[in-house]
């Protein structure tokens, strides 16, 4: 036995106290001896060669303890909560160790427990599910970046530059008769009217013939970078080329050429399906997130911060891979975006904190609803997860704990179960009098690859 006491202290904290014997102690003080001998040097033995009870009577007998304390405590506390029957969250801390020697020591600590929860009704809850409906202009707008993607790009020799051209452009900008930085560029694809360049630029290329050497007079706009702002500036451009978008037909052909489809109207009709597909799925998590709000806004219980410490480490954590998977670390990111970590962790905490009552609102659903756990659901859920990380099952064994594992499950069992007594509510229409007007939309800017190289300041084309 490794519990010597276990003493509710406040509300869901315990004080435990734990023991270790001489033979359980004294092989920790061994190992803690094997791992630490090749770096001590006790006189008149070679280093590393100096016997354990040489080191202690040299060094003090004392030399071992904290090593030893370290080796032993994992198994001691994990065999201390079990006796206690507690179900412990977060890190054990104030460890006081009372007694310690080659008799073995004792020590207590303190540690959170999971709290006594309370939840509402969780069956036959509502949520607001949108009816979904696609417009003939969505499918429309999807046609229409399949017939971009599929253009031709002819070059036109007969006539003279106009809007919606793709102009093949050398340019160089001077102000005050010198070229300023990031003004220049080669062999430069600009589409006549895109609005991509400053003001007045692209006016001035309409009209041109490939093989024109001539001026272009702008003026920057007051709110460009400081060291243009308001300035006159004249660019030499050469138009090497004029090039269009050619569009494909759209009909039956064309959706042979891009599709498995034999008539454009079948493919309009797969269009369609994907986008109501896709409306379907993001309806049905809108529909799932409220629910789950609902049920997690039902749990009362006064939930120990260092569960909401832990969920919070989770979600930093995770954002933290999604950042190194688009080749970002988190302390660019916080550079960039000029946060500190506590400011992130302040935003995320009121997430967090619901994370936490949702994972206890389920587990209480698992228990009030006898959910078990089989040996196929463990079965498939170790499959599916070699499966997604394309290692063998006993690899994703040793990595996720059966223990684990199963509450996993549960927990998904007790959200599904929630999901499926739900009730879907359809949104109360706006009239035309409720309905509030639109916000006109704001113009941004425009900052493309193609477009930094080609501006002043990499702003050019803004």
């Amino acid at each position: 036995m490794s519990l010597k006491s276990a003493q509710k202290t406040d509300t869901n904290l315990y004080t435990l106290e734990l023991t270790c014997d001489k033979e359980r102690f004294g092989a920790a003080l061994q190992k803690a001896y094997e791992k630490q001998k090749e770096n001590i040097t006790v006189p008149g033995f070679r280093k590393g060669k100096a016997p354990k009870a040489f080191i202690e009577k040299y060094y003090g007998e004392s030399i071992f303890y904290d090593d030893a304390i370290d080796e032993v405590f994992p198994e001691l506390y994990a065999a201390a909560v079990e006796e206690a029957a507690i179900d412990a969250v977060g890190q054990p801390f104030d460890f006081e160790i009372k007694t310690v020697s080659k008799e073995g020591f004792e020590l207590s600590l303190k540690v959170y427990v999971k709290p006594e929860v309370e939840i509402g009704e969780y069956k036959g809850l509502t949520a607001v599910k949108n009816a979904v409906t696609v417009e003939a202009d969505e499918v429309e707008h999807r046609l229409n970046h399949m017939l971009e993607d599929n253009a031709r790009i002819l070059t036109v020799e007969d006539r003279p530059a106009q809007n919606g051209d793709i102009a093949v452009i050398d340019f160089e900008g001077f102000t005050d008769g010198k070229p300023f930085e990031g003004g220049k560029a080669e062999k430069y694809d600009l589409t006549l009217g895109s609005g991509q360049f400053i003001p007045g630029f692209e006016e001035q290329i309409v009209g041109h013939n490939a093989g024109d050497a001539f001026d272009v007079n702008v003026k920057f706009p007051e709110e460009y970078a400081q060291e243009l702002a308001g300035k006159d500036a004249v660019f030499k451009v050469v138009l090497h080329e004029i090039k269009v978008k050619e569009l494909p037909a759209l009909d039956d052909e064309f959706a042979k050429d891009v599709s498995e489809f034999d008539t454009l109207d079948e493919l309009k009709k797969s269009i369609e399906d994907e986008i109501r597909a896709g409306k379907e799925a993001e309806a049905q998590r809108n529909f799932e997130t409220q629910l789950l709000d609902k049920l997690a806004d039902s749990v009362n219980a006064e939930i120990p911060p260092v569960m909401v410490e832990a969920a919070l480490d989770d979600i930093i954590n995770d954002f933290s891979y999604r950042m190194q998977m688009q080749g970002l670390d988190m302390n660019t990111y916080l550079q960039y975006t000029g946060l500190d970590m506590k400011t992130m962790r302040d935003g995320y905490k009121d997430r967090a904190e619901r994370d936490v009552k949702l994972r206890l609102a389920v587990e209480k659903i698992a228990e009030l609803e006898n959910i078990e756990v089989t040996e196929d659901d463990l079965k498939a859920e170790y499959d599916r997860f070699a499966e997604a990380y394309k290692v063998d099952v006993d690899t994703i064994k040793k990595a996720i704990s059966e223990e684990g594992l199963k509450k996993d499950i549960s927990a998904k069992k007790a959200m599904d179960l929630v999901i499926a007594s739900a009730v879907a509510t359809e949104a109360e229409e706006e009239t035309k009098e409720e309905k509030p007007a639109k916000p006109a939309k704001k113009t941004a800017k425009k900052t493309t690859k193609k477009a930094e190289k080609a501006e002043p300041k990499a702003e050019d084309a803004e």
